[in-house]
């Protein structure tokens, strides 16, 4: 979901070809391979396999028994707010995510807004404010444009000054970014959501929380339509 090149360790290296292969049902027995499997399979070390099965284990998507057995846990208790998982599921699986991801920020963050509304300070509105301004020049910029409107919202939930709210939002902004990536390829979508970002603003700078949580939804509804537009441009022939 980037351009960036990023360097990867042997053990990460090792571990995304196998959570393709579990994400893929490469094991429709439910056992994953074992530390030596893996070190056979890959010729690496048993140190280099043991790491790779720890990140595994670290995403929810494998248990380590005693005995060394290794088994798949179920596909729904994986770490889906965990950016491998972006880079390495299918890319079926990841669009899948991503319309998930609209539609549970239609659930949560209008209640967020709404939260925000009653609880922000002079300076969460000037903070916002600022964003919103450099957002208004950042048009023809979409790399600029993503960070400050990932900023734009995580500025909104810390307003709630609720840490946990705060953590959730913060794990979830990669699987933000990569939608936002594609929802902003949608024409004219940078000018329209920056207006839309104005319309939540003013609902905040009011201290009106149903304006603002109406407001928040009518911005995440609107990404997730151009979420789909832009994605049926990318299937087209």
């Amino acid at each position: 979901m980037t351009d960036k090149v990023q360097l990867r360790t042997l053990p990460t290296q090792v571990a995304g070809v196998l959570i393709r292969r579990i994400a893929s049902n490469g094991f429709p027995d439910g056992l994953a391979p074992s530390e030596s499997q893996i070190s056979q399979e890959f010729n690496v070390s048993r140190a280099v396999a043991r790491e790779a099965l720890k990140i595994l284990s670290s995403l929810d998507m494998v248990e380590i028994a005693q005995g060394r057995r290794v088994a798949v846990r179920p596909i729904a208790e994986w770490d889906y707010l965990s950016p491998m998982l972006i880079e390495w599921l299918p890319q079926a699986q990841v669009r899948e995510l991503l319309l998930e991801l609209h539609d549970a920020r239609v659930i949560f963050e209008p209640a967020i807004c709404a939260e925000a509304a009653r609880s922000l300070s002079r300076n969460d509105l000037a903070r916002l404010h600022e964003i919103l301004d450099a957002m208004t020049a950042a048009h023809e910029d979409p790399d600029a444009y993503l960070e400050l409107d990932l900023e734009f919202h995580m500025e909104i939930c810390r307003a709630t000054r609720n840490r946990i709210l705060d953590r959730f939002m913060f794990s979830s902004r990669w699987w933000q970014s990569a939608a936002r990536r594609i929802s902003n390829q949608a024409p004219h979508a940078l000018p329209i959501a920056t207006e839309q970002h104005r319309a939540i603003y003013e609902g905040l700078l009011a201290r009106d929380p149903k304006r603002a949580e109406i407001a928040m939804r009518v911005h995440l509804e609107a990404n997730k339509v151009n979420f789909l537009m832009a994605q049926q441009a990318l299937a087209a022939p």
